[in-house]
């Protein structure tokens, strides 16, 4: 590697020699290397080299030196526009570096000029610290062979000395770097180290010294430096890092040397781990006391509900660990956690799709406009939301042109407005005095003083100059505080080292005990050794930051100024607000149908009362009265069942809406049975009367009523079973319908949560399809049994083909009806018409068709009177009856006369039978008959059955036909004229011989 960087030096060097300093049309000349090193040409190759004489504008250039040669001055040069290179007044060399130990001395001081790393020229000038003796030169020059002209010295103790006793601190300050905090907080710690050692009450016989370097918040080069404060003395009583980074490396090698670290400036959660950092206290507060003051504010708001968004780094990573543990400890939850490495645009859409509304950012300044210019394109601002971040950013960081994000100032200014900033307090914003005697704002006076005046926002570490005064007053009162027990146990503190364990345990004793007034604010540790401080709470009001209160986390008390403003008319909800709203049924359709219903009802007293007191009327009573009273019974619970069913949460508390479940159940269940059992035993009868073999029907045309009414009973009982079993197995309670939630109308940050109350039970379509399947098979056996007796006529039950006509009406409206219903379930306006409307409508068409026929009948007819009434009236007032008692006593005789003709039918054939084999058996036997006896031969009667004449009491077929009822006037005409048998053409002897 060497080799072929001093060949392409070698290669290069003439073509440097040979150029100018001068500008050349569009970019610059080839300058020469510093002596004893080359030029690192970058993006060219050799054969680029060796042509080339100017190089473009922006092009860098950077010196390297050859061997253990270090640079000196600026190693990169960049063309300018003008022609010219950058920091040609300040020249670079190559110069021979000198070993790095002569530059410290223990229990002494070492000075160097000119300042920077140890090389050619430098002057080394050494002197010893109080109560120390110099032994051997008090300087040293570094020659160009790379090595110091004389020996290195040491300090000898002088015990003769009576002075004071120097303690060591070894500080490292970042003077530079990604966070340079040291410019300011040098100056600070100084400030307090001469006010400490001039206090004769804070450690009388020591004074205290400060060995700092640059660690430039590199992990990298506080390891090099660390290595320095250790392995050189003095020996450094306590180490005082900054930056983060750079305390975690220092703290967890420190517990091997026995060390106390006490930090100023790092903010890191991951520092607070005990037992990975014994020995570690800080007076910067961890940023996790941060989480404290957001949970304060979220309960103060009463916010339940948050979201975090972070950007993905270990310290933010930390403080968001411990805010999810503090929030679900305060019953607090975080809904939504989004992280991002570089792109924030996908976890802030993810912030908006999942209704985030308190959301806390943890990320850094740059990265924060990132985030808050998605924010504004999203539209995840304003009245709705309220947005936490931390609150050491620039007053105007939203205000700053970045090139990386592509909204203006005006767009980050709308989004960012109203957002609330919790910043650690780092200056107290009390006038008090604390343990320096000194107020917050002397101290600021003091600082700006020993800073010269420069502009205190572009000072590195100026917000954290308080920290470290206060750490290095921490640290002062600690070792005070040891001074009584280690001399008790025969020990001093100028006794420490690195292996000498219990003066370490009494300064960490001390340091964990601290309480003090600093000008940062009371100063105390917790358990992890982290600063306990206050809270600042700002939000941006107009473009700028207001401060609207402090929070004490030592005490858990917050400090509201109360002129926190907001978008809308104040805090804004954790969530969008639902409100519960339960529908209930409309009030005008439930009066109208109750109206309705009412009168249903008032029919059917009428009914009922018409049916009772015309009970003893033949016609009523023709019509089973007592099953057409349990049917208006049953059409009257029917309708009362329609009121439960419109009532709801409008008109009875939850707690008894079950009991209006039950009566909706019983009434309806109850006055089915009755009112459609009666009707349905009716018409079974007469099915079954009717449609059976003759010798059967005889016996059932004999009706007996209880039969009726153990039908009806039994449909009953099965009801009364079923309901009783499903009440106690599962009974019915009341359970909640959600629908989608609705947005009102007008700019409200609320929905609408539509509810409805329902009767139902665990297993409710179990049941229902028990019931509806037993219901539904009656209603189609009804109609079944009522299409098939449409056209039969019976006394016993006259109005049989009125009960078919409103079972039909009730069949089809109930099958209707409950699919209907159970589809419109959620729609408690249509599913209560459509169910009451269908059961007013069976009642009344029951009710009408049952009941309005017989009132018209005894209306028109004044069939008012009973049986025994008719008994006693005379003749002549029974007329109007004559005509219906004349029908029915000749319908019976007309029965009675068609039996006895067919017997005698019967009896003719047979007895025909019986005379032909008579004549068979007399013409074979005539012959011998004639011989015998020479009797004289009777006349041979016909083969034919017209000869033969009818039994006695058989009725003449010539006779009269006047003598037989209308009716039974075709009966004579069985025997037409030529069957008939003349009584001449039989000789009254030969009938006893016909009927032996």
């Amino acid at each position: 590697m060497a080799l072929s960087l001093l060949s392409l030096i070698v290669l290069v060097f003439p073509f440097l020699t040979a150029a100018k300093h001068n500008t050349t049309a569009g970019g610059c000349a080839i300058i020469r290397p510093p002596r004893d090193g080359g030029i690192r040409y970058r993006g060219l190759t050799q054969e680029q080299i060796r042509s080339v004489h100017v190089l473009p504008l922006d092009y860098e250039i950077e010196y390297i030196c050859r061997g253990n040669r270090v640079i000196i001055g600026p190693n990169v040069r960049k063309c300018l526009p003008n022609g010219t290179w950058t920091d040609l007044t300040q020249r670079s060399k190559c110069l021979l570096q000198c070993p790095r130990v002569w530059t410290s001395l223990e229990n002494g001081r070492v000075s160097q000029w000119p300042l920077g790393p140890p090389v050619e020229g430098m002057v080394l000038q050494y002197s010893c610290l109080p109560g120390f003796i110099l032994v051997g030169r008090n300087s040293t020059h570094c020659n160009k062979l790379g090595k110091w002209d004389s020996p290195k010295p040491v300090c000898h103790y002088d015990r003769h000395y009576t002075g004071k006793k120097k303690l060591y601190i070894g500080a490292l300050f970042p003077m530079s770097g990604g966070w340079p905090g040291g410019q300011a907080c040098l100056p600070s710690a100084q400030m307090a180290l001469d006010l400490v050692n001039k206090r004769t009450d804070i450690l009388p016989e020591y004074e205290l010294e400060l060995i700092h370097y640059d660690s430039m918040c590199d992990p990298g080069e506080a390891t090099k430096l660390l290595y320095d404060l250790l392995y050189t003395e003095p020996i450094k009583m306590v180490l005082m890092p900054g930056c983060s980074s750079v305390s975690t490396l220092v703290a967890e090698a420190a517990r091997m040397w026995n060390l106390i670290v006490l930090s100023y400036g790092s903010s890191s959660p991951a520092l607070s781990n005990r037992q990975r950092f014994p020995t570690f206290f800080r007076t910067h507060p961890s940023a996790t006391l941060h989480n404290p003051t957001r949970v304060q504010l979220f309960q103060k708001w009463k916010w339940t509900k948050i979201a975090t968004i972070q950007q993905t780094t270990e310290v933010f990573t930390s403080t968001l660990d411990d805010l999810e543990a503090r929030t679900k400890e305060a019953g607090i939850e975080i809904s939504v956690r989004q992280s991002f490495l570089t792109d924030p645009a996908p976890a802030v859409k993810n912030l908006k799709r999942q209704d985030a509304r308190i959301i806390v950012g943890l990320f850094y300044e740059t990265e924060a406009r990132k985030v808050f210019c998605e924010v504004y394109k999203e539209k995840l601002y304003g009245k709705k939301y309220v947005w936490f971040l931390i609150g050491w950013y620039a007053d105007n960081w939203f205000k700053i042109k970045d090139p990386s994000i592509n909204c203006t100032v005006e767009q980050m200014t709308e989004a960012v407005e109203g957002h609330v900033t919790t910043e650690i307090v780092m200056l107290n914003p009390e006038t008090v005095r604390g343990a320096s005697n000194l107020t917050s704002q002397e101290f600021l006076n003091q600082l700006m003083s020993k800073l010269g005046g420069k502009n205190p926002e572009e000072t590195g570490g100026f917000q954290e100059a308080p920290l470290a005064y206060d750490a290095v007053w921490a640290l002062a009162l600690a070792l005070n505080k040891t001074v009584g027990p280690l001399k008790a146990k025969g020990r001093r503190l100028e006794d420490f080292n690195y292996n000498n364990r219990d003066i370490t345990a009494e300064i960490y004793r001390a340091l964990n005990t601290s309480s003090f007034e600093g000008v940062s604010g009371h100063v105390v540790f917790d358990a992890q050794g982290s600063r306990m401080a206050w809270t600042l709470i700002e939000q941006l009001q107009g473009g700028s930051y207001k401060k609207i209160g402090y929070f004490d986390s030592t005490k858990g008390n917050l400090s509201w100024y109360g002129n926190d403003r907001w978008i809308g008319p104040g805090p804004p909800a954790d969530q969008t607000v639902v409100i519960e709203e339960f529908r209930f049924l409309s009030q005008k359709l439930f009066v109208s149908v109750s109206v309705f219903a009412g009168l249903g009802i008032l029919l059917g007293i009428v009914c009922l009362t018409f049916n009772i007191y015309n009970s003893n009327v033949r016609y009523i009573q023709n019509s089973q009265p007592y099953l057409n009273n349990m049917t208006a019974v049953g059409c009257m619970m029917a309708l009362a069942a329609v009121f439960p069913l419109g009532l709801d949460g409008h008109h009875v508390h939850r707690k008894q809406f079950p009991v209006v479940c039950q009566f909706r159940l019983w009434l309806l269940g109850l006055g089915f049975s009755l009112a459609y059992g009666s009707m349905f035993t009716k018409i079974w009868w007469v099915h079954t009367v009717f449609t059976k073999k003759d010798d059967k029907k005889e016996k059932r045309k004999h009706l007996e009523p209880w039969k009726l009414y153990a039908t009806v009973g039994v449909l009953l009982v099965i009801d009364v079973l079923s309901l009783m079993i499903w009440q106690i197995v599962d009974p019915l309670h009341i359970t909640v319908e959600k629908f989608v939630r609705e947005a009102p109308k007008g700019d409200l940050d609320v929905l609408i949560q539509p509810l409805l109350e329902h009767c139902s039970s665990d297993k409710m379509n179990t049941w229902l399809g028990v019931v509806y399947g037993y219901k539904g098979l009656l209603l189609l056996l009804g109609i079944f049994l009522a299409y098939e007796t449409k056209s039969i006529s019976t006394e016993k039950i006259n109005d049989h083909r009125a009960v078919g006509m409103a079972i039909y009406n009730v069949s089809v409206l109930c099958m209707i009806t409950a699919p209907v219903t159970m589809i419109l379930s959620s729609q408690q306006d249509a599913s209560f018409a459509f169910a009451s409307l269908a059961i007013v409508f069976s009642v009344y068409i029951t009710l009408v068709v049952l009941f309005v026929p017989k009132m018209r009948r005894l209306i028109t007819r004044g069939e008012w009177q009973s049986d025994t009434q008719e008994t006693v009236k005379t003749q002549g007032s029974s007329t109007n009856n004559n005509d219906e008692e004349k029908s029915r006593q000749l319908e019976r005789e007309n029965k009675e006369l068609q039996k006895i003709i067919q017997e005698k039918e019967e009896r003719v054939s047979e007895l025909r039978n019986q005379l032909v084999e008579r004549q068979a058996l007399r013409s074979r036997r005539r012959p011998s008959t004639v011989n015998q006896n020479h009797t004289p031969l009777l006349p041979v009667p016909s083969n034919d059955p017209k000869s033969l004449i009818p039994p006695p009491g058989y009725p003449n077929p010539t006779s009269d036909n006047h003598s037989l009822p209308p009716s039974f006037s075709n009966s004579s005409n069985l025997y037409q004229p030529d069957g008939k048998i003349s009584r001449n053409n039989c000789h009254t002897s030969r009938l006893q011989l016909l009927y032996k």
